[in-house]
Order: C-alpha cells, then sequence, then structure tokens
C-alpha cells in the first residue's frame, strides 16, 4: 500500500501524485450540448498542453444534485456519455464524469476514465462499491461535513471493492448557512492515507443553495485558493470553466473564464515546481502522517 511520500494513481494516460507535475481536472459544470462542449474541452486541453500540465476534461453527464426540480439536467444521460466519450478519443484525453447512482457506473466507465463521486454521496458503500467494480481510476470529493481523517474510512471502502487507482478531493467545509471554508492542512491529511489529493478551487467558492433555488458562489475567489492549494502540496486542481459563464447552464458563479487560464495554469505550474523542491510538509510525511 502507498504511503503519503510514494502515493500514485493513474488516470487513464496521466500518472498522478507524489514528485509528478501538477494535474488539472477541468471543464465546464455539465454537458450542455455537443459543440459548446467540444469548444470548451480543445481550449482547456490546448492551454493546459501550451502549458505543460497534464490535463483530464471534466464534464458532469448528468447532473442530478441541482437545487431546483426545474434546474438543467443535462442533454439526456445517453447521449451525454456518446459526447464525452467522443471527446476523449478525438482529442486524446482522459475525460472524468460524476456518477450518483450505483448503476451509473458501469455504463459511465464506459465512456470516461475517472469516475468521480460527488461529496454528498461521498459514505454511500453501494455507489462506492460499484465505481471500485469498473476498475476505473475514482475520485472522491471529501464531504462538506467530514473531517479530512475520516477519508480514511471511504478509501477502504473503495480498496475493498478492487479500485486500485484512487484519488480524494478537498472542496470545502460548511461554515454556517450558503458558506464554505477551507482549512490547506486537509490536503497533507489526506495524503498520509496514501492517496493523491485533489484541490477544486471551484466549488470551494460556491455558496451552496444561496442563489433563490439555484447555487451562488464568487469565481474570484477561486484562483488565489488553487494557488494557496498548490502551495501546500495539493497533487492535483478540480476547476470548473466556460466560455460565458455568465450564461452557463450549471455552477456559473463560481465557473472560471476561459481567458484566465494561461496565466493561472502558469502559475500553478511554478507553484508546484517550487512544492516538490521544497516539500511545504516534509516533516509529517516523514513521521508517517497525523499523530492525532
Amino acid at each position: 500500500m502507498s504511503t503519503a511520500a510514494t502515493r500514485e494513481a493513474r488516470i487513464g494516460a496521466v500518472q498522478v501524485g507524489a514528485n509528478r507535475p501538477l494535474a488539472l481536472l477541468a471543464g465546464p459544470c455539465v454537458v450542455e450540448g455537443d459543440a459548446i462542449t467540444r469548444r470548451i474541452a480543445e481550449r482547456v486541453v490546448g492551454e493546459a498542453r501550451r502549458c505543460g500540465l497534464p490535463i483530464v476534461f471534466k464534464a458532469s453527464f448528468d447532473k442530478a444534485n441541482r437545487t431546483s426540480i426545474g434546474s438543467f439536467r443535462g442533454v439526456g444521460a445517453d447521449e451525454a456519455l456518446k459526447i464525452l466519450a467522443r471527446i476523449r478519443n478525438d482529442l486524446g484525453v482522459p475525460v472524468v464524469t460524476d456518477v450518483h447512482l450505483p448503476e451509473q457506473a458501469a455504463p459511465a466507465a464506459e465512456a470516461v476514465d475517472l469516475l468521480q463521486i460527488p461529496a454528498f454521496l461521498c459514505r454511500q458503500t453501494d455507489l462506492l462499491l460499484a465505481v471500485a467494480k469498473t476498475g476505473r481510476a475514482v475520485n472522491v470529493k471529501k464531504g462538506q461535513w467530514l473531517s479530512p481523517e475520516e477519508m480514511k474510512h471511504v478509501v477502504a471502502k473503495l480498496r475493498s471493492g478492487g479500485a486500485k487507482e484512487i484519488v480524494v478531493t478537498e472542496r470545502g467545509t460548511f461554515f454556517g448557512y450558503h458558506r464554505l471554508v477551507n482549512d490547506m492542512t486537509a490536503i497533507p491529511l489526506m495524503q498520509a492515507l496514501g492517496v493523491p489529493v485533489v484541490f477544486d478551487c471551484t466549488h470551494s467558492v460556491q455558496r451552496p443553495g444561496g442563489g433563490d433555488g439555484k447555487s451562488d458562489g464568487d469565481r474570484r475567489l477561486a484562483p488565489g485558493l488553487a494557488r494557496a492549494a498548490v502551495a501546500a502540496g495539493a497533487d492535483l486542481v478540480f476547476m470548473e470553466v466556460h466560455e460565458d459563464p455568465d450564461r452557463a447552464q450549471s455552477d456559473g458563479p463560481n465557473s472560471l473564464r476561459l481567458e484566465t487560464l494561461p496565466r493561472l495554469f502558469a502559475a500553478l505550474k511554478r507553484l508546484r515546481e517550487q512544492a516538490l523542491a521544497d516539500p511545504p510538509f516534509a516533516d509529517l510525511h516523514a513521521d508517517g502522517g497525523p499523530s492525532r
């Protein structure tokens, strides 16, 4: 079993973890259609490759966790998975999508390389075992109510189900109504479980349910949090991006604009290189993890 210092996982052709370059999980919140999803994918993947950062393209094929019953969920699960599979093949890029039900795991695994469990479902045993069974890499977002140490039970469930390639995500902790805060020490504490850690910079600035039937957010805060997380040793950064966030069908307020990516990607790459050269929590990792 890997340790904090040797943690690694493979997502398609992308190797992530300790001593690896920073990797990105980036794309729109949900598949809004073939043309727009492909345009965003081409731009995001192109910018990442120009910067020399490995990337996994992200989009939800079915957005089941909307605040309101009338909110847009997607173009239909079957069509969305076909769109993601075509992007994966045409651009030669790994793809990640969310699954909400055990029966979604197998068909989603046919189209993507990384299956993602939303934060509010992170303790659903049947769902975790279903994604583990597919043999695909798995990303589980830490619930907004969980401590970093409690994620050991999530990782144990996945490993018991046969999952080999596991990453976990820090995406903020509840701080009263409609408010999330980030504890950057969650990054090394979850790395101590022997898995790479993702930092979700855009959902961390979300204001859940704060928009009168939808979630609100402040995208201006996301780049700074991403920089802080990479400086703290995060192995990957998750971000939702859109060509016109104010018209996005989901999570627009906290989605980054495409034109902000070149500068942000370059800054994150430099911070990762510095963190690898001088690990910010080297003493904690050398001691085998947290003592509390």
